[in-house]
């Protein structure tokens, strides 16, 4: 089943916001491209509601971004993943997140991308760390399922290891889902479900877990986690004989494709304003960063899969997964902050398990 690309990656289009250097400039209102719009700075308004120091916790999930080589080239992509890109990570990184998901209390290997599926190690990630006895979560974009006859086989692979399958699907209606992903996603994606359900993904009793995320497709904060999720399960049912366990919301990032998009379109200002004006303390109390380690494609270490995007290595002398062993996961180290922080504190909060302050 095809699918229509909406756009190449900034990089390919050789887009000055490809380097993350000139995103965070925006973000602090350093850059022309934010017509010096200039808003009070993250650790501020943490320190105004006593919340900083914001430390890490116990380092439950390692997330591993194996690369930004996607099928799809969607508008709002944080990653800047599209097919025209090709980083990936190596064996010996992927066998070095093994190594390390087996040391202290890590209990869940996260695997993104890009569309992760693509890379040439991701079913042996995905098996050897389901024998560890780890939760093992895959960020499927859903249309990858059609895409090849080589991927067809993945919801059986997927089920017989376990894996939680968490899948983008920005609406239950095909003009909002392909405004956002590109004509054809929505089809290929209702394609992509009903072959998780057809192995007993979302299915009471059968332990495969499907969920859903919802990000919004303008410059808006995501509605009610608990509203939205029963409007989808109802439509998805009723439309589609389509089940699944959860929805979780996540808020759009003011990065890459999305912070261009913003740009673009006149939104950056309001957009920034509304997310300055709806920071919660419970969210930012709860953020995701606390008890996660982000991996990229080329083994350097971040606070969350933002901070990665914007290349803000995590605090210390071992930013690298080459350097770093179980001690080290586990050792506190403060979180680095930034504008787009922001995103995760607004509203219900936002962060890769959906809202945190509901």
């Amino acid at each position: 089943m095809g699918v229509h690309q909406k756009s190449s990656s900034l990089l390919r289009r050789g887009s000055e916001l490809a380097d993350t250097f000139i995103q965070l400039q925006v973000l602090q209102g350093q850059h022309p491209l934010a017509s010096g719009q200039e808003f009070a700075p993250f650790a501020e308004k943490l320190a105004a509601h006593q919340l900083l120091p914001l430390t890490t916790q116990r380092i439950t999930t390692l997330q591993i971004n194996l690369g930004k080589r996607c099928n799809q080239s969607c508008a709002h992509c944080h990653v800047d993943a599209s097919p025209d890109r090709k980083e990936a990570m190596t064996r010996a990184h992927v066998e070095r997140c093994l190594w390390l998901a087996e040391q202290g209390d890590v209990q869940t290997v996260d695997i993104t991308g890009g569309a992760p599926e693509m890379h040439p190690d991701f079913r042996y990630l995905v098996s050897t760390a389901a024998k560890m006895g780890k939760k093992v979560i895959d960020r499927c974009n859903l249309t990858i399922l059609t895409a090849n006859k080589q991927y067809t086989d993945l919801p059986a692979f997927f089920a017989e290891n376990g894996v939680n399958v968490v899948s983008s699907l920005p609406h239950y209606s095909a003009l909002r889902t392909d405004a956002q992903r590109g004509y054809g996603v929505f089809e290929a994606s209702i394609e992509g479900l009903k072959m998780l359900n057809s192995v007993g993904y979302g299915k009471e009793g059968s332990g495969l877990e499907l969920d859903l995320v919802y990000n919004p497709s303008g410059a808006f904060l995501p509605a009610s986690q608990q509203t939205l999720e029963k409007e989808f399960r109802t439509q998805l049912q009723r439309r589609y004989g389509i089940a699944f366990n959860r929805l979780f919301t996540i808020t759009n990032m003011p990065i890459s494709r999305y912070l261009e998009y913003l740009l673009q379109s006149g939104n950056y200002e309001r957009y920034m304003r509304l997310l300055v004006e709806s920071f919660n303390p419970a969210a930012a109390a709860n953020v995701m960063c606390r008890t996660m380690l982000s991996v990229s494609y080329d083994g350097y270490l971040y606070d969350c899969d933002f901070n990665q995007m914007l290349d803000m290595r995590i605090e210390g002398s071992a930013p690298h997964i080459d350097a770093i062993d179980g001690e080290g996961l586990q050792r506190l180290r403060h979180i680095r902050l930034g504008q787009h922080c922001y995103g995760c504190t607004a509203g219900a909060g936002s962060s890769c398990g959906g809202a945190v302050a509901e």
